[in-house]
């Protein structure tokens, strides 16, 4: 019997992979009738849904590398808004090409085609950290650039308050006035901008937060991250790459929002 026709719902997975998937974790068997018998998991995240990588080639010879992500429904995520949203990126912006989308279940699948690179905290990139930090801030001033009138969504300050904790949220105090308008990524962590060999930028992933917004909701979170991905870095080399000053006051709101939602 098949793994796919298997009466069990998970399939353990090697204690050999990255810290980010538990040892042990086992990966829900459904995901195998779209990946085959090998994919290869790279991301468990907070509600519960995993990240795997595949051959989505029938040939097998690793030339058409795909990524499948699996969210149990109900949940915080929503793939089908994501698949939206990459649907309408990739015709304007370096992210990944959706495939397909399927709802069953008790669960949700977004398959997209890998963009060839290797993400900004992958150990060559952590390596030359500054490098990286000056390919997200092209990365992020390109995104920024994009028409905001093309864009059907939102990320504003209202927008995220509703889902923010009430206590946290409370002591907030006013948003600062708006800078510039632009469409933000909405998670621009470092682990979600895509490199090359040679450390240039070549896309954007993870794209369900997408929307219209201040530049400094991303800016914030962005240079934040630094932190928790580089031992040693010059954040001056993201604010020369982006072309502009930090905003002290904005910094500081929007990494406080960051933090109560």
């Amino acid at each position: 019997m098949s793994d796919v026709d298997s009466p069990e719902s998970s399939r353990q997975v090697p204690a050999t992979l990255a810290s980010t998937i538990p040892v042990g974790f086992a990966l829900p068997v459904d995901i195998l009738e779209f990946t085959g018998p090998d994919p290869e998991p790279i991301w468990l995240n907070e509600a519960g849904g995993v990240t795997v990588r595949f051959d989505g080639d029938t040939a097998g010879d690793g030339t058409r590398l795909r990524y499948l992500k699996r969210n149990p429904l109900p949940s915080s995520e929503d793939l089908a808004l994501e698949g939206e949203k990459l649907e309408w990126l990739t015709a304007r912006h370096p992210a990944p090409r959706v495939v397909d989308y399927v709802r069953r279940g008790d669960a949700e699948f977004l398959i997209t085609e890998a963009i060839p690179g290797a993400n900004a905290v992958a150990a060559v990139n952590t390596a030359r950290a500054n490098t990286a930090i000056a390919a997200i801030g092209e990365g992020l001033r390109r995104l920024h650039e994009l028409p905001v009138d093309d864009c059907p969504w939102t990320w504003s300050v209202s927008d995220r308050l509703q889902t923010a904790e009430a206590e946290r949220a409370s002591t907030l105090g006013p948003a600062p006035e708006i800078d510039r308008l632009v469409v933000c990524h909405g998670d621009p962590c470092a682990p979600n901008t895509l490199l090359d060999a040679t450390g240039t930028f070549v896309g954007h992933v993870d794209m369900q937060r997408l929307g219209v917004a201040d530049r400094w909701a991303d800016l914030a979170v962005t240079t934040m991250s630094f932190g928790w991905n580089y031992d040693e870095f010059d954040e001056a080399v993201f604010w020369d790459a982006y072309g502009i000053a930090p905003d002290e006051p904005r910094i500081r709101y929007y990494r406080e929002l960051w933090d109560a939602e």
